[in-house]
């Protein structure tokens, strides 16, 4: 079988990054296998679970639907991506202090999906919330810690950072 290759380019994370890939490969698997950052995870390969959101020029896009070929010029962020010199974003630490995961498996992409949604929308109800991460599974919490993480990053993403004291 001869499978076409391309070559492509992507700013991942910030950081540009060019690989060939087939034509045929999902954008999940170029992201975990030829990028190597593997806290994308893969869930289901039908797109129901949200394991594998991404996000791809601004838009929260589940890779596992997505081919490589695809992300060509674009921006992608990954979960990765989110904590900035080694500070965590406020959805990363709103899922640690509210206790929104357990066994961890779908947080990357509920991190991901409560990240974009918190950029469309700063100051979500519950019912947002929950229609947000709508498209995300969790088999082990019951969502109620995950709302409360999604609650905690919002009010603290709209507060202003304290400034340092001087010395």
């Amino acid at each position: 079988m001869n499978m076409s290759r391309h070559h492509i380019s992507v700013t991942v994370n910030g950081n540009k990054r060019e690989a060939d890939v087939d034509s045929r490969t999902l954008l999940v698997h170029f992201i975990r296998e030829t990028l190597g950052l593997t806290g994308t995870h893969i869930g289901c390969d039908t797109s129901n679970c949200g394991a594998c959101t991404v996000i791809l020029d601004g838009k929260a896009v589940k890779s596992c639907t997505i081919l490589a070929v695809q992300a060509e010029g674009k921006e992608m962020l990954t979960v990765e991506g989110l904590a900035k010199d080694g500070k965590l974003h406020p959805v990363q630490e709103g899922f640690w202090e509210k206790h929104g995961l357990q066994c961890g498996f779908c947080t990357p992409g509920m991190l991901m999906t409560s990240y974009w949604l918190l950029q469309k929308n700063p100051n979500p109800t519950e019912e947002e919330i929950r229609r947000g991460i709508s498209g995300n599974l969790c088999r082990c919490t019951g969502y109620v810690k995950i709302v409360e993480a999604v609650q905690y990053a919002a009010q603290k993403m709209r507060q202003p950072e304290a400034p340092v004291p001087a010395r």
